[in-house]
């Protein structure tokens, strides 16, 4: 189906960038909806799921602040996110050796299982792209890299 017919589209977009960023943005939301259902098997959010991954992939403990930077999506509430993960046993937060100021945050051996889980279901992820050949993701990810170049 066209962008178009998905969103009811009646009129004409002004040109091929206007309609590129609606789509992107229609994209997105469909994607990140996809992916809502596959994380709600595992009882977790996809921003919850984005600060597991950065816990996993950081190889220790990290501040909120370090956290808030990395995460796909900086309106994010990190503290609020963190504080249910530790909720449901999937991170724990310390006082800061180095800075009283600030929290250190870990993954637990729960996180750690919960990714590992969702990581089974990688393949049902990938198929969100199955339409396209792989040299099509490089280009994308090649144009989604230089539209933000832009700025």
């Amino acid at each position: 189906m066209s962008l178009e017919q998905d969103i009811q589209q009646t009129r004409s977009f002004r040109n091929e960038r206007h309609k590129a960023i609606v789509n992107l943005i229609y994209t997105h939301n469909w994607v990140v909806e996809k992916l809502k259902n596959v994380l709600k098997e595992d009882g977790i959010t996809h921003q919850q799921f984005n600060i597991l991954r950065i816990l996993r992939g950081s190889n220790g403990p990290i501040s909120t602040l370090q956290i808030r930077e990395r995460m796909l999506d900086k309106m994010s509430d990190t503290s609020r996110i963190v504080d249910r993960l530790i909720l449901k046993g999937l991170a724990n937060k310390t006082v800061s050796q180095h800075d009283k100021r600030l929290v250190d945050v870990v993954i637990t051996e729960k996180g750690l299982q919960t990714l590992a889980r969702i990581d089974d279901k990688q393949e049902r992820l990938d198929q969100l792209m199955q339409h396209i050949t792989y040299d099509e993701a490089a280009e994308i990810n090649h144009l989604f890299d230089k539209i933000r170049g832009s700025y």
